[in-house]
């Protein structure tokens, strides 16, 4: 398709952004979208997109389209990526932690990072290649398993970085057998001794 040099139709790229079927865009995709070569006709029509609403910018290079379907998990996982909702956040979802914690916490593979967003923090913790498993789509965000999410819950709290009380914790929806598979699959370290006996306890409440 050829390329608009010089001029846009405004209408006609804000139906093209809605309906991509993308959430979240960064200049290249916004380029593709809107078919403008010219640069400083791109950033003309997308300051407009802008001031008009139809998108929000996020961040240096990133836009999400103001859909207000788009919740607090999509921002999460889309902010950042790879990267899945757990900790805190998936297990007051899950209604095994009634505490709502006062920030949207993930898994990733990068390095540790806090984000905030819409006065909304989101924290991510690192982990590795061998951890980032335990996790489903569920209405399109990736959130961790429940029994994931209390493994990566331990782990962490283990290195110190949160705490965790069980007795504040209802594991009534946990699955032992998925609970067991999952620790299989931690490293055997020093720590590993201290996670198996804090899930034996867990075992016996569930």
């Amino acid at each position: 398709m050829k390329k608009i040099k010089n001029r846009y139709n405004l209408a006609d790229i804000t139906n093209k952004v809605i309906n991509s079927g993308f959430i979240l865009f960064n200049n290249k995709t916004l380029k593709d979208i809107f078919e403008i070569e010219k640069k400083v006709t791109f950033f003309t029509a997308l300051k407009k997109l802008i001031d008009s609403k139809i998108l929000i910018k996020v961040e240096r290079d990133k836009y999400l389209l103001n859909d207000k379907n788009i919740k607090t998990f999509n921002i999460a996982n889309l902010l950042y990526s790879p990267s899945y909702i757990s900790f805190e956040t998936a297990l007051n979802f899950y209604g095994i932690l009634s505490q709502f914690p006062y920030e949207i916490t993930s898994v990733t593979t990068k390095k540790t990072m806090n984000k905030k967003f819409n006065d909304i923090n989101y924290s991510y913790v690192h982990m590795k290649n061998d951890l980032y498993f335990g996790y489903i789509k569920k209405d399109g965000i990736l959130i961790a398993d429940p029994e994931k999410a209390i493994l990566d819950q331990i782990y962490i709290s283990l290195k110190g970085f949160k705490k965790m009380n069980i007795d504040e914790y209802d594991f009534s929806i946990i699955k032992k057998g998925k609970l067991k598979e999952y620790y299989l699959k931690y490293p055997k370290t020093r720590q590993n001794a201290k996670m198996k006996s804090i899930i034996n306890q867990i075992l016996e409440l569930c």
